[in-house]
């Protein structure tokens, strides 16, 4: 009997980066896991990965105190949009 090749299917993308909403600590975990890679790849400056990291810190911040402080969630949304923009 003989096997047949696995069909394959192509997504068409046209090379664009599609970032994933931003919405929990774990999203924003994969984001720095994503920046530290671009790093090491070079594809990305030191500068670059500072200015990320830190938004990425003050993110974590506010996802540490959003439960007892609700109305730091407007702050929260604005940081999440930026590292969106990413």
């Amino acid at each position: 009997m003989t096997r047949q090749a696995p069909q394959l299917t192509v997504h068409r993308g046209g090379g664009l980066k599609r970032n994933a909403p931003l919405h929990s600590v774990d999203d924003v975990a994969r984001l720095m896991l994503e920046a530290g890679l671009k790093l090491l790849q070079r594809k990305m400056s030191d500068l670059r990965a500072t200015s990320i990291e830190t938004k990425i810190q003050e993110a974590l911040w506010l996802f540490d105190r959003i439960e007892k402080h609700p109305a730091l969630a407007p702050v929260l949304a604005k940081k999440l949009d930026e590292l969106e923009a990413w």
